[in-house]
């Protein structure tokens, strides 16, 4: 099978002004040729099939929008190939933009005063999508989220959350073979999260569609994503599958713990200092286990460590001694706690 993404060591460079402080520098900087050079992707190469969903991560700043603008023909990489769908998308754009769907963070490609169904209705003339296409997916999209009852709603009386739904909805109207979608649930509560993670999976399978994820939402990627590619400092890192990297940390533990209900009510301020006092009494305690620490996650307090540092028995015996146990549950490490070994350097 042919990939529908082809990349070749490709890098991207930004020159970027050195500025001077002051008035006086700048109007010296509009006269300046002092650059600095930052490289922003760094010899990125990769191949994705069709019908693959991708988990594309990495801190801020790492290179994954310049990559994404890169694909969708934005941007022309410094050196290196591209190839999507068979033609090099920035010497493509017009073609390139006819086969692909793009859903950049909060910026909408709806028409602001409209209700949804006449921006749907302009885009299906930009696209030519025929009268038939158009009309199976509107139904399509009603029968699968109940899409319908916003399809007369103006973009500007909606909820952030109905407003992501119809740009995602818009950005595979067209049946485009490959879609990226850059924090697609960032600023949305749980409930729509869920609803656009349907969604997302739904077209995927039936449609057979690519989708390229940016996130920094592990649950989207546990969610969604079998294959997930990390990248930092604009260099790849990590390209497999989740299993493969969760396998990296076998030994790793989770142990999640309420000491009593108050922590129910808890600020979340209050729950961290709470996970800051636990993380350092363990410490205190287990002075060789290195990766031993604390955090909040969702009124629990989340204690990881690691089985080859210190036993898990022993950590847990250690805290019933010094404040009463209300509930517990253990678990495997996280996609986002993987993720952070990772950014940390524990593997390469």
């Amino acid at each position: 099978m042919e990939s529908v993404i082809k990349i070749e060591h490709i890098n991207k460079e930004f020159k970027i002004l050195k500025k001077r402080e002051g008035l006086k520098g700048s109007i010296k900087d509009l006269f300046s040729r002092d650059y600095s050079t930052l490289k922003a992707v760094n010899d990125i190469s990769m191949e994705i099939m069709p019908g693959e969903m991708v988990g594309y991560l990495g801190p801020n700043g790492a290179g994954k929008s310049t990559t994404i603008k890169m694909m969708t023909g934005i941007l022309k990489p410094t050196s290196g190939k591209i190839i999507v769908n068979g033609k090099v998308p920035y010497t493509n754009r017009t073609q390139n933009a006819e086969d692909i769907g793009v859903v950049f963070g909060q910026r909408t490609q709806l028409w602001w005063a409209l209700p949804v169904i006449e921006s749907f209705n302009i885009l299906k003339e930009i696209y030519r999508i025929d009268k038939k296409t158009y009309q199976d997916n509107l139904e399509y999209f009603d029968a699968l989220i109940g899409a319908g009852e916003l399809y007369q709603k103006t973009v500007r009386q909606m909820s952030l959350g109905q407003r992501t739904l119809c740009d995602i909805l818009a950005s595979f109207l067209h049946n485009p073979s490959v879609v990226f979608l850059d924090e697609p649930t960032i600023g949305l509560d749980v409930s729509m999260k869920s609803k656009i993670r349907e969604l997302i999976r739904a077209l995927n399978k039936e449609k057979g569609t690519t989708v390229i994820l940016t996130t920094h939402d592990m649950g989207d990627v546990d969610a969604l994503c079998s294959r997930i590619v990390i990248i930092d400092k604009g260099k790849m890192i990590y390209d497999n599958s989740i299993e493969k990297l969760r396998s990296f940390f076998g030994d790793y533990r989770t142990v999640k713990l309420k000491f009593n209900k108050k922590e129910e009510v808890m600020q979340t301020e209050a729950l961290e200092k709470e996970a800051e006092d636990l993380q350092s009494f363990l410490k205190s305690q287990f002075k060789g286990a290195k990766s031993l620490s604390a955090s909040v996650d969702d009124k629990w307090i989340s204690v990881l460590l690691k089985e080859d540092e210190v036993h898990m028995m022993k950590v847990i015996n250690c805290i019933q001694e010094k404040k009463k146990i209300r509930d517990m549950t253990l678990e495997e490490i996280s996609t986002e706690s993987v993720i952070k070994k990772i950014y940390e350097g524990d593997i390469q």
